[in-house]
Formats: C-alpha cells, sequence, structure tokens
C-alpha cells in the first residue's frame, strides 16, 4: 500500500511537471507569435509606399483571427460598444425605425416606424425616402453605414431630408434621437377561446418578468393552456432562459450546466424561485432559427415533459459567450463554454474545432448522436438542435415570392394602396379583394416587374453539361421546348400563387395601419405549426401520450 502511495506521488508530481512544460512552452510560443505580429506591423508602418491605416488593418486581422474560431466570438472596439449593448439589452439610441436599402430609388426608406419612437413621432411613415442625413447626401449608402449615421447620443439632434410618396419634392425633417427599447414580447394574447399566446422574440433583461407579467394577465383573461412562440427567436441572456423555465417547473430544478476551460465557465444553474403555473398545458413553437437561450427554454421544457414541442428542428447553438473588457474601451465577446440542458445534452449542431482552412464546418451527422432521457424516460438526442415532438409539414416558398419581397414590388404597392385608402378592417378581418389582386398584376407590368425562375437557371446549367457530354444533337428539340415552357411567365405564375401573393402583400398593408402588431395577429390567422397547437391542447389524451414514455 505503502509503495503505491509513493507510485501515486511520483506520477502526480510527474504530470504536474509535464503539465507546467506544456504551459511554459505555449506562453513561449505565443509571445514569439506577438513579437512577429508587432514587428510586422511597425515594419509596414514605417516603409510601405502608402500610409497603411493601422487601425482598419489591425480590426481586420482580428476579425480574421476570430473568424477560425467560431462565428460568437467578436471583437467590438470602442465605436462599436452600442451594438454588444443591443444584444444584451435590446436597447439603442437612435430614431426608432426598420430601415431598407431600396435599390431602384439608389437610397434608404423608411420600412417600419415604431409607433411612440422618434421617427413616427415626427411623421414619418413606411414608403419615406431619406436622401440626406444633416446635409450629407446617403445615396447609395448600405442601410448599415445609414444605420450608424442614425444613431447616437439620446437628447442629440438630426435633420433628415425626406421624400413622401405622392408628393412633389423633399422636406428637412427635425428629429431628436432618444433612448430605444426593442421589446421582448411585442405581442400576446387570447387565441381559440382559452389558449395564451405569448410571441417571445428576445432574451433581453428583464423578459423573464416581462413574461411573468403576460401569464398573469392571460390567466386573468381565461387562458387555461399557454403557447409560447420561440420561432425566429436567436437567443439572448442565460439566467434569463432560466427564470423563464421556471414559471414553469417547481423550485430547486437544475436547468443548464456549463462546462468550459476555466473554473468561471463551470455552473450550474438551477431554478430558484417558486413557478406560477406548473399544470397549464404548454406548447412550445419553434424553427431553424430558433437558437441559443431559446433552445435552452425548449429543450429544459422537453427534457422535464413540462411542453410539446411543435414546428421544424432548432438551429443548434450548444455555445455560452461572455464578455471581457479590453484595452481601450473595447469589449471582447467569446465563447467560453458549452451548456447542457436537464437531461445532460447539448445541442450544439457544429463542431468548430474541426474547422477547415477556408471557414467550413461540419454538422454532426444524426447518426454519430447520443441518446438521453427526458425525466419522464422519453428519448432525445444531443447535436443538431431539439428535435420537435411534432414536425407539420411546411410549405415551401415560390421562387416568385422571393423577388416580390427583395425587389419590394409589394412593398411599393402597399405606400401606393396606403395613400388611396384612409383604413382598412382589423388585422383579424382584412383580406385582399380580387379587384385589389387585379390591381397588383396591373401594377407589376407597370413597373416592369420580371425574375428568374430556378428550374430555368438550371436547365441552362444541365443545357451546358449536355454539349459538353457531346448529347446536344440528339436532345436540341426536347431542351427547347422546356426552355420555352419554363420561360417566367408573369400571369401564370401569380394565378397559381395567388394565395401565398395575397397573404404577403396582406402582411405589407396591414402594417401600414396597424404596424407590427397587427402584423402580427394577421400572421396567425394562417399558421399551420399555430392550428396544430391548438389541435394538442384542445385533445387532452394526445397531449399527455405525447409527454409520455414509449412502453
Amino acid at each position: 500500500m505503502k509503495k503505491r502511495t509513493i507510485l501515486l506521488t511520483i506520477l502526480t508530481v510527474c504530470f504536474s511537471v509535464f503539465a507546467k512544460a506544456d504551459d511554459d512552452k505555449h506562453r513561449l510560443h505565443l509571445a514569439r507569435q506577438l513579437s512577429i505580429y508587432n514587428n510586422i506591423i511597425k515594419e509596414l508602418n514605417l516603409f510601405y509606399v502608402d500610409s497603411i491605416m493601422p487601425e482598419k488593418m489591425i480590426n481586420r486581422s482580428i476579425d480574421a483571427m476570430l473568424h477560425y474560431l467560431d462565428p460568437y466570438t467578436v471583437y467590438y472596439p470602442e465605436d462599436k460598444n452600442e451594438e454588444l449593448m443591443m444584444m444584451t439589452t435590446g436597447k439603442y439610441a437612435g430614431i426608432g425605425s426598420v430601415i431598407r436599402f431600396h435599390t431602384e430609388k439608389n437610397t434608404t426608406v423608411i420600412a417600419e416606424p415604431y409607433e411612440g419612437m422618434p421617427a413616427y413621432k415626427a411623421g414619418l411613415r413606411a414608403g419615406d425616402l431619406i436622401w440626406a442625413i444633416n446635409g450629407k447626401s446617403i445615396k447609395g449608402m448600405s442601410t448599415d453605414s445609414v444605420s450608424d449615421m442614425l444613431r447616437g447620443e439620446p437628447g442629440t439632434l438630426l435633420t433628415l431630408e425626406i421624400e413622401k410618396p405622392g408628393k412633389k419634392g423633399r422636406t428637412d425633417v427635425i428629429i431628436e434621437r432618444a433612448s430605444i427599447a426593442m421589446p421582448a414580447i411585442p405581442y400576446y394574447g387570447i387565441q381559440n377561446g382559452n389558449v395564451g399566446y405569448i410571441l417571445l422574440e428576445s432574451f433581453t433583461d428583464n423578459c423573464s418578468k416581462k413574461m411573468r407579467n403576460a401569464i398573469i394577465e392571460l390567466k386573468k383573461e381565461g387562458a387555461e393552456s399557454f403557447i409560447i412562440d420561440l420561432r425566429g427567436n436567436g437567443g439572448g441572456l442565460l439566467n434569463e432562459a432560466v427564470e423563464i423555465v421556471n414559471l414553469f417547473v417547481p423550485k430547486g430544478k437544475t436547468i443548464v450546466t456549463t462546462k468550459g476551460k476555466t473554473k468561471q465557465a463551470n455552473e450550474t444553474y438551477k431554478t430558484l424561485n417558486q413557478p406560477i403555473d406548473t399544470v397549464s398545458p404548454i406548447v412550445v413553437l419553434v424553427n431553424q432559427e430558433t437558437a441559443s437561450a431559446s433552445e435552452i427554454v425548449a429543450g429544459s421544457l422537453q427534457d422535464l415533459d413540462r411542453a410539446v414541442i411543435i414546428g421544424s428542428r432548432t438551429f443548434g447553438k450548444g455555445l455560452v459567450q461572455s464578455t471581457r473588457q479590453v484595452s481601450y474601451g473595447g469589449y471582447l465577446k467569446l465563447t467560453t463554454a458549452k451548456y447542457y440542458i436537464p437531461s445532460g445534452r447539448c445541442v450544439q449542431a457544429l463542431d468548430y474545432s474541426h474547422m477547415i482552412d477556408d471557414g467550413r464546418t461540419s454538422r454532426l451527422p444524426d447518426s454519430l448522436t447520443n441518446v438521453f432521457h427526458t425525466a419522464a424516460g422519453r428519448e432525445v438526442r444531443d447535436g443538431g438542435g431539439i428535435r420537435p415532438d411534432i414536425e407539420p409539414k411546411s410549405e415551401e416558398l415560390s421562387t416568385l415570392l422571393y423577388y416580390l419581397v427583395r425587389d419590394m414590388a409589394v412593398f411599393d404597392f402597399a405606400t401606393e394602396f396606403r395613400l388611396d385608402n384612409d383604413s382598412i378592417a382589423s388585422p383579424e378581418e382584412f383580406t385582399i379583394s380580387d379587384e385589389v389582386y387585379a390591381d397588383f398584376a396591373v401594377f407589376l407590368e407597370e413597373k416592369g416587374f420580371t425574375y428568374d425562375l430556378q428550374s430555368a437557371k438550371m436547365l441552362k446549367e444541365l443545357k451546358k453539361m449536355i454539349e459538353f457530354e457531346g448529347f446536344a444533337s440528339i436532345t436540341k428539340e426536347e431542351i427547347e421546348n422546356l426552355e420555352k415552357k419554363l420561360h417566367a411567365n408573369l400571369d401564370h405564375s401569380l394565378k397559381h400563387f395567388k394565395k401565398d401573393v395575397k397573404y404577403i402583400i396582406a402582411d405589407e398593408i396591414i402594417k401600414r395601419y396597424y404596424g407590427n402588431k397587427g402584423g402580427i395577429i394577421h400572421s396567425l390567422r394562417e399558421d399551420t405549426d399555430l392550428q396544430e397547437a391548438f389541435s394538442i391542447l384542445n385533445e387532452n389524451e394526445r397531449y399527455r401520450k405525447i409527454l409520455s414514455p414509449v412502453k
């Protein structure tokens, strides 16, 4: 026993010596590389034929370096700190409006001013063109550049040169910047008689308190079950996700465990408060854009058998980021850990540690994922996001719809419609009549709208391959017939995709009268995931069966 103890002691000392040697070697190697980098910058600054603009060059080299780690490790210099703050708090200082670049006009257009915010108060509406900011032309500028110009300290003034639809000439509008807080929950309400629907768009400061208030209010209005919509929610603060899960599960439950390189990165997050509802049926809606903190909520409620998950497989981001202040007021947001939800699984889909030289990495195949179990014994898997309990069949969007939105044809039509119509029916009732749809077809014709069919593009590539392989002469007639049939026929496409096109027109028009909230209400009317959720919540036996282990 004594010999064994001595042997273990010797081995421990050896391992410690080897580990220290490796650390020293690593530090020496790092110091050498930093010295090389520093010397190169100095030599360039002294001898390069033109000015090298060191700040711009070094910032680009930092971005390139971090790119090969993962997409979430990002450096924010002092002048970009506002972007980081907006990500974590949902707040920024500006005019409070969504803007877009209008290709045809070659300038920026107001797409959606937030009600009650500076742009809206100053009379700006969707469709207004911005030509200059504080006397400087923004013609041809990217929306990122324009956005930077619109933001600034709260209380400061800026002058916008605006052209309003249907009016001749341009006018100057003076706007006072203000702190803009994006709502984490832009809409909640009773649906289908007794179902409380909550749309949660981000995990920012205090969103769990807002969620609590929404649930309490919906209960007062008669909600007997809940739908939490996390579709398109890219995540945010981890502690807020834990707090939201805590609203529905008992105190003392482990929700998330993080594991990283340092002691600070290794942490266990448990529910610390008494829940407000542990019995009402819950459905969580997810899609491929549901990520990070959203996956913690959806995955934890699934692992604890507290909710049925409906939609498509989530993004698969199982990484945790922390922020560290660096020199001269900058911040580094870096990945410090992976997170694991109650069953013990990590949902990370991409392995960035095996990224190839061009920055690409592969998704973990399902065959290599591992089986875990929920509290009730249901099988769930790691790697590759959260797999829903139910995946309704989703319809593929047509090429036509893509171009109608991209080229702002629907946007411009809605602008003209708003000029000609003082009011419309409520978001719950408004529809596009055949007469308005016919007007839209005429509008497209006058606008000279055209689009490319993806099938026609693929046929063009096929034709090249046929010619390369020597089959052009014997397939000429068939190819020519296909080319004629696949020529983009706008009238045919508008008839074939009439229902979908009417939907996107109605959505854009409704937002002109009722804002973002009206658009959300309209979008729920024909939502297949939502209809499936109603079906589940109306069938208690089916709901319970989904959450029970397979025998």
